[in-house]
């Protein structure tokens, strides 16, 4: 038996219920169910989810290639911008008409599925012939009953009467010959400046998202030019100041520090089922300059560097070796490396490095290994800088290398006086044996691509050791006769 109503129950009307709207990552395993979200996508995916829900206005993402940065930022995003506000006004840029075309079928295809009707409704474009009124190309598409569309340009392509509310600009370099073109790249900031900047209106969004390929691509012309905070977690968004860009970073083989966005340890792959430790480490020794821009983000122009001219190579240790040495720097900070570095030098002073420990690891572990590594190439004096702990490691070293000479001494010269004065000694003096770009990459690729501005370097540990090696051993008029002491 049913009971009637009372006045007294409340009633429910499901009309006035808000709809819960679907998160970028569940919307992602609905429409495309057969990807596979790692942790690296899912920080990236949350990241882009801020951006949809309008929580980032200008965001630029540096990808290392195949990692699935597009299938994210310019297939998926779109979709789901649409769906979110399907008044948005979207503009897809790559550097060739014929590209952004092809995203934007891609979202096209999406819109039409089953799927995606479920999820937003209110989201459709012309099936066929209708309705006749609206455009469905592979270029533009426009939302109907709404004033959203999608369109895709090429670089330096025309958005003459277009409005648009959101860019999503990838790859606007199609490989290194164009990237490392002047002219294109010149082509390239002038259409960004008198194309995108002017279509654009108060509340427009951009997210750039690409490889990086040369050090003044557009985002590195926009890290220069406007303010730029680096994107680590979450809480950062909160502290974009007006006209800000945020900009996030993800290395193929993790070097920086951990970030709540990306926790990996050092040394680890971003997506090791694609791209493992190992592979990525032969891609890195057949260019280890074109692996540090394109898969680490950290392009740098071959002008302008100190070093420049390149180190001369040798192939065996000449035989009248006077002296068996080491010069090694501590790490000042989290970030720094420590850099030993082993040489022997001939009876003409010319100074050969023989061996390298360069490292972020902890003191425990980089005490063996400096060890290990002066006990292999018979060293008999190893000098250690004091600053930041370097004596308590060099008295670690002393117990573990007993045989070896250990100096210490607190370095109290200018850094960067110090570096640019013997660099031209250094290049002069110094011999690196012809295989060290692939025994020791990231040394080399720091040290051969050391800027003469100093501040615009990112790691100076592997240029201040072979500093310090020049100043133990060429930089006093006793040096050879400090040789002759230690046979």
């Amino acid at each position: 038996m049913t009971q009637n109503k009372t006045e007294s129950e409340p009633t429910i009307d499901l009309a006035s219920e808000p709809k819960r709207v679907c998160s970028f990552e569940e919307f992602t395993s609905t429409v495309y169910p057969f990807i596979e979200l790692t942790q690296f996508h899912r920080s990236y995916y949350k990241v882009l989810s801020a951006f949809a829900e309008g929580r980032i206005r200008k965001l630029i993402v540096s990808v290392p290639p195949q990692h699935g940065k597009s299938v994210g930022a310019t297939t998926l995003l779109p979709a789901y911008m649409l769906g979110l506000d399907p008044d948005t006004r979207i503009a897809i840029a790559s550097y060739s008409g014929t590209l952004a075309s092809k995203f934007n079928r891609r979202v096209q295809r999406i819109l039409d599925s089953r799927e995606y009707r479920e999820i937003f409704p209110e989201t459709t474009i012309k099936q066929g012939t209708k309705p006749p009124s609206y455009i469905r190309t592979s270029d533009e598409v426009e939302i109907i009953g709404h004033k959203g569309e999608l369109l895709s340009v090429g670089r330096e392509g025309s958005l003459t009467g277009n409005r648009v509310d959101c860019f999503i600009l990838d790859d606007l370099y199609k490989d290194a010959m164009e990237a490392q073109s002047p002219v294109v790249r010149n082509n390239c900031w002038e259409w960004y400046t008198s194309v995108v900047r002017t279509r654009m209106h108060n509340d427009s969004r951009e997210l750039i998202v690409f490889t990086r390929w040369h050090e003044e691509d557009l985002i590195g012309k926009l890290m220069e030019s406007e303010k730029c905070r680096m994107l680590n977690s979450m809480e950062d968004i909160d502290m974009v100041e007006d006209g800000e860009w945020l900009y996030l970073n993800y290395e193929a083989v993790k070097a920086s520090p951990p970030t709540p966005l990306d926790p990996r340890k050092e040394g680890e792959a971003l997506w090791p089922e694609q791209q493992n430790a190992e592979l990525l480490a032969k891609k890195r020794h057949l260019d280890p300059a074109r692996f540090e821009a394109m898969y680490q983000g950290h392009p740098v122009s071959r002008e302008g560097l100190l070093y420049g001219d390149g180190f001369r190579e040798y192939q065996e240790l000449p035989r009248d070796i006077t002296l068996k040495g080491n010069y090694t720097d501590t790490a000042d900070t989290g970030s720094d490396y420590l850099c030993s570095v082993c040489y022997a030098v001939d009876s003409d002073g010319v100074i050969y490095i023989t061996d390298v420990v360069y490292t972020q690891e902890a003191m425990e572990l980089s005490e063996r290994l400096v060890a290990e590594m002066l006990r292999r190439n018979d060293t008999r004096r190893s000098t250690i800088e004091s600053n930041n702990g370097g004596r308590g490691f060099a008295r670690a070293i002393q117990r573990l290398a007993p045989s070896v000479r250990i100096e210490w001494f607190h370095q109290s010269g200018n850094k960067e006086a110090r570096i640019l004065s013997n660099s031209a000694t250094a290049l002069h003096m110094l011999r690196m044996p012809k295989n060290w770009k692939i025994r020791w990459p990231e040394f080399y690729t720091h040290l051969t691509a050391y800027k003469r501005l100093f501040r615009a370097n990112r790691h100076d540990d592997a240029a201040d050791a072979i500093t310090g090696i020049i100043e133990r051993e060429v930089g006093t008029t006793s040096g050879y006769w400090k040789r002759m002491k230690f046979l």
